[in-house]
């Protein structure tokens, strides 16, 4: 799956490097560790819901998805649902700023992406599709950006500034017809003159017209990447780069750098940036939940290594 970090071509990797068969075999005969036995453990620190009906779960075995009657294990990745041993209303919901879309690649493996857990968890603003089908966002573009790395991403605390450039490129395309080449090829002022136009306006208006409403975020592994990004419908959109960060993934691709991230947790850690740079709000714990299923996952697959003798 892919996603992207800051300073380097981070895509989301959730590439298919596969773990010994046994380990899965064993995950559910491996009790759950307490956070004060798993020092290592770098999402302990999480403020989550309790975990105990994915503890129950996990002890009774797979179960149907109460939708398309498959056999699942927590949920359904198909249908988006928790499978019927996993009440929904034990299921924590997150609030989100602002609405996400996630583009799927159609080869990605649906039972190892994790951008279903933004679908499970925060259900009203999180919409994913399957390349190629994806919405028009040429009307709205400067009010959406999209995670990916690259000689013309931003960093999350520029968001409002570019976007407003954005707006106001917006207008000239509309006026003068040249919407059909991207923003980033368009002529552009000279730098001090542009900041100084651009302040003005939003001194004048305010951040209305550079307001963050959507981000767009690839799940795909690089190899599949770059037809997505190269998709017309998504040039001229803002990018944006995360800072960098380590994965915590179980599935990473050997021989690629740790900073490529789940989709969860680039979704999960551009919310954050979000919330300090732009909200300038404290962040305590709001968007922790996105790591709900993740953070157990994780624990599991951690604790089975560890009784299989690999760490």
């Amino acid at each position: 799956q892919l996603t992207m970090s800051l300073n380097s071509p981070t895509l989301v990797n959730e590439e298919n490097s596969q773990e010994p068969k046994r380990n899965s075999e064993r995950l559910g005969s491996v009790e759950l560790q307490t956070p004060s036995s798993f020092q290592d453990n770098p999402l302990q620190q999480l403020q989550l819901a309790s975990q105990e009906v994915l503890e129950k779960a996990k002890k009774s075995g797979r179960s149907k998805c109460p939708r398309c009657s498959s056999s699942r294990m927590f949920y359904c990745y198909t249908c988006f649902v928790p499978v019927e041993t996993v009440p929904t209303k034990e299921i924590p919901t997150v609030k989100l700023p602002l609405k996400i879309d996630i583009i799927k690649h159609p080869n990605e493996t649906d039972g190892k992406s994790t951008a279903v857990h933004a679908k499970l968890l925060a259900p009203d603003d999180v919409t994913i599709y399957k390349y190629p089908c994806i919405p028009e966002y040429e009307e709205k573009r400067h009010e959406i950006a999209l995670i990916f790395p690259g000689p013309n991403s931003v960093s999350v605390k520029d968001i409002a500034f570019h976007l407003q450039k954005y707006a106001k490129k917006g207008t000239c395309a509309n006026n003068n017809d040249c919407s059909r080449e991207p923003l980033l090829k368009q002529a552009k002022l000279e730098p001090k003159e542009e900041e100084k136009d651009l302040n003005e306006c939003i001194s004048t208006n305010g951040n209305e017209g550079a307001r963050l409403k959507k981000i767009i975020f690839i799940d795909s592994t690089w190899n599949q990447t770059n037809k997505i990004i190269t998709d017309e419908r998504l040039q001229g959109l803002l990018q944006i780069e995360l800072k960098t960060r380590k994965t915590c993934f179980w599935r990473h691709q050997k021989g690629k750098p740790d900073t490529y991230l789940s989709t969860i947790e680039a979704i999960y850690y551009f919310l954050v940036d979000y919330h300090q740079e732009i909200l300038k709000e404290n962040y305590k714990g709001q968007y922790d939940n996105l790591l709900f299923f993740f953070s157990f996952m994780y624990t599991l697959i951690k604790n089975a290594k560890c009784c299989a003798g690999k760490e």
